[in-house]
């Protein structure tokens, strides 16, 4: 299968783009008519319910009210300018609402960095088993500060102590070591790994998980030490950086409009070897201006009574912005941003350390949603497109991977929304220690349908077998693709071109002073300066918001110049996002009109990667293939009854539900002869039955006579299936089928 169309044709992206463009403008313009026709009628209405005086006692309420709201909204930003400097002098701390206490300094490693590992500390009332398998939780380094993940009580963090698991959690400071490199995180994040593991010796490896850039760091550290971690879950976790839907993901078009690693390598020298995060905010936050820019604002002031707190908290997150040493950003850039090189199969930690997804042995779990416009469903997926050859290979490796795709919640949602956190996390988390009783496979991690209520609310789950090609169909097409390659060398030659002629004079020219100066002027901080108690002009404010507060009568919900208020800022949210529409529409069609040409496919030629791939039909060939082959009719009863429960598990079309895999897993860790086996032998078993079953599923079935010879010992494998597999009434026809032929083969 190839990863990246070798054709590129400019008219149809064009018109491809443009409908898709224009469609989701339609569909927003129709909400926007149908809400304003709503706010209209509900205004007349008000308005209508009285007379002149009533409006004038109205228009007097409403401007009392929203002169105070003024003075508190204020004085709000005033105190977000000093939770700014506050949280600066304090040395940026993560922002989690947990205790917690520091296990390891990166620092204090042989190759020291920024990353520090901390216990989080249960809180009163929550008990912690120490047997029970540990969280290891990456929290994005990508321009904001840590915390993210342990930022409310609804998140992961949240959902792991409610269950009793012993809690780790990676942040990091606000500036990098001297020398630090992307090689040297991971490396430190190797060494949090295996002092957790020394730390709980009895329990299964440790769970990590990543969020967003710690998706893909939590990948690399997979592969480039997989004997290290249990399962991993990727979280909005941006791994195929080239893919996305034309019409409908700008981000990535940054790199070929701005220059490739070219504005990375400026940014960083201006900034004196260090790479400044705010930056990257910035661009977080021209995604979507009508809410950075305006709606968030206003949120605040009409609800300011009850929304400073939330509105801090956040800002303390957000504006906590951390640098990066310019050589880890200019990796990022070159292998991930632009290059796409850890997708392909090409990337490198560092030189003779070549990063191979293939090498995962631990099972991956990856959450992506539709409505996440930072990291897509095809940048999430799309990897294991571009690394396996089709779902066999996954398979034939012995790996398992699960997927989940929300429909609406946003990047930020997917790690700190409380829908989420009651939903996707705490199913994912539940199904983390039985995942390695899963047959090796691709799969989708179907929830729904709630059942009970209360504290005893659990969703139905399943997994559903499913194929690389429901993968890329979740893409719409990778055509556009070829020219990000066109961008990937023309980043490199630029490179090359700056580091011979400018880059020498503007190192020697920017001192740290100069640096400095430059982060300080920069919008996000300037903004936080000008707002706060540093700028003498706001002293007379504290005192004037106390006052107000003693004072303060909030206007009536239904007063019509309020809801006037609400509908003129839904008016101007929705004028911002028609700019942003229509300059993303620009964007897209201008770098498509610069890389997705003829001459931009010819110069993308030398620098269109394609994975060595083995072609399907040679998949049967290869050694752990034929190895298990040779073995199918040696063993026992082990042997036998996991052979049993996989070709099982081959007769159902709908998927594998939860409680089969609970019992499944139970069946396999605590009883006898499994219980005595270790994690890597029991996984080897699992792996060589499958083997054997999916690439000679009828010498699998008519060989099981001969691994279980005696009559107690069938008796008792059939009785195992049995219990596995449940009630006959929630069996498929083809899995009573199946079940027969086992019985009659075995009671011959």
């Amino acid at each position: 299968m190839n990863t990246l169309d070798t054709s590129m044709s400019l008219a149809p992206l064009l018109e491809r783009a443009g409908t898709r463009h224009a469609t989701r403008a339609q569909a927003t313009e129709r909400e926007r008519r149908d809400a304003r026709m709503a706010d209209a009628q509900r205004i007349a209405d008000t308005f209508s319910g009285g007379g002149p005086l009533d409006l004038m006692l109205a228009f007097q309420g409403w401007a009392v009210d929203a002169r105070q709201r003024q003075i508190l909204f204020l004085d709000a930003l005033r105190k977000r300018g000093d939770d700014f400097f506050e949280h600066e002098a304090a040395g940026a701390p993560p922002v989690l609402i947990y205790d917690y206490e520091l296990m390891l300094d990166g620092a204090t490693l042989q190759r020291p960095c920024n990353y520090i590992l901390l216990r989080i500390l249960a809180p009163e009332g929550v008990e912690i088993d120490d047997s029970k398998r540990p969280f290891v939780i990456i929290d994005p380094r990508a321009g904001h500060g840590a915390g993210i993940g342990g930022f409310k009580p609804d998140s992961q963090v949240g959902v792991a102590l409610k269950s009793g698991q012993p809690v780790y959690f990676v942040a990091f400071r606000p500036e990098p070591e001297p020398g630090q490199t992307i090689a040297a995180v991971t490396d430190a994040e190797a060494a949090f790994v295996r002092l957790v593991r020394e730390r709980h010796p009895d329990s299964p490896k440790p769970v990590v998980i990543g969020n967003c850039q710690g998706g893909w760091a939590a990948a690399i550290l997979a592969a480039t030490h997989p004997e290290l971690t249990g399962p991993i879950v990727l979280s909005g976790a941006p791994m195929a950086y080239w893919s996305g839907t034309v019409g409908q993901d700008p981000m990535r078009y940054g790199g070929g409009l701005g220059g490739g690693v070219l504005p990375a390598l400026l940014l960083s020298d201006l900034g004196g070897g260090r790479f400044d995060g705010a930056h990257l905010v910035q661009n977080f936050e021209g995604l979507s201006p009508g809410n950075t820019q305006f709606r968030k604002y206003f949120d605040l002031y009409q609800n300011i009574d009850t929304g400073e707190k939330r509105f801090l908290d956040f800002e303390r997150w957000w504006g906590g912005l951390h640098l990066m040493d310019g050589e880890e950003m200019r990796w990022i850039v070159e292998n991930l941003f632009v290059g796409n090189r850890l997708a392909a199969g090409n990337a490198e930690l560092e030189p003779g350390r070549p990063i191979d997804l293939r090498a995962i042995r631990a099972p991956i779990i990856v959450f992506a949603s539709r409505g996440d416009n930072i990291t897509p469903p095809p940048q999430a997926l799309n990897w294991i497109v571009d690394t396996y050859t089709d779902e066999s290979e996954i398979e034939i490796r012995g790996q398992r991977i699960v997927y989940t795709v929300h429909e609406e919640v946003g990047h930020l949602g997917i790690f700190v929304s409380s829908s989420i956190a009651t939903r996707e996390h705490t199913e994912i988390a539940s199904i983390l220690g039985t995942i390695e009783a899963l047959p090796p496979g691709l799969y989708e991690l179907i929830i729904e349908d709630v059942v009970g209520e209360g504290d005893g609310k659990r969703f139905s789950v399943s997994f559903a077998r499913r194929t690389v090609a429901d993968i890329a169909a979740l893409d719409d097409d990778r055509s556009d693709e070829r020219a990000f390659a066109a961008v990937a060398r023309a980043s490199e030659g630029l490179a090359e071109l700056y580091e011979s002629t400018a880059r020498p004079l503007v190192q020697a020219m920017v001192t740290e002073p100069v640096a400095a100066a430059g982060r300080a002027m920069h919008p996000l901080r300037s903004q936080r300066s000008a707002l706060s108690s540093k700028n003498p002009w706001l002293a007379w404010l504290p005192e004037a918001a106390e006052q107000v507060r003693t004072e303060r009568k909030p206007v009536d919900a239904s007063n019509p110049f309020l809801l006037a208020e609400r509908a003129w800022a839904d008016a101007v949210e929705a004028g911002f996002d028609r700019l942003r529409d229509a300059k993303e529409a620009s964007l897209e069609t201008a770098f498509f009109l610069g890389w997705a040409n003829p001459l931009a496919a010819w110069y993308a030629a030398p620098r269109v990667r394609e994975r060595t791939r083995v072609p399907v039909e040679a998949l049967a060939g290869l050694p752990e293939v034929r190895a298990a082959l040779e073995r199918i009719g040696t063993g026992g009863f082990p042997e036998a009854l996991v052979r049993m429960l996989v070709l099982m598990a081959a007769t159902r079309e709908s998927g594998v539900r939860r409680s089969r895999l609970e019992r499944s897993f139970t069946l396999l860790t605590t009883h006898e002869p499994f219980a005595s086996m270790d994690t890597g032998a029991r996984a080897r078993l699992i792996h060589e039955q499958s083997l054997i079953v999916r690439f000679a599923p009828d010498r699998a079935f008519e060989s099981l006579p001969s691994l279980v010879t005696t009559k107690r010992d069938r008796k008792r494998a059939l009785a195992d299936v049995a219990w596995v597999i449940g009630e006959e009434a929630e069996m498929e026809a083809s899995t009573r089928g199946r079940l027969a032929e086992l019985e009659a083969l075995l009671r011959q």
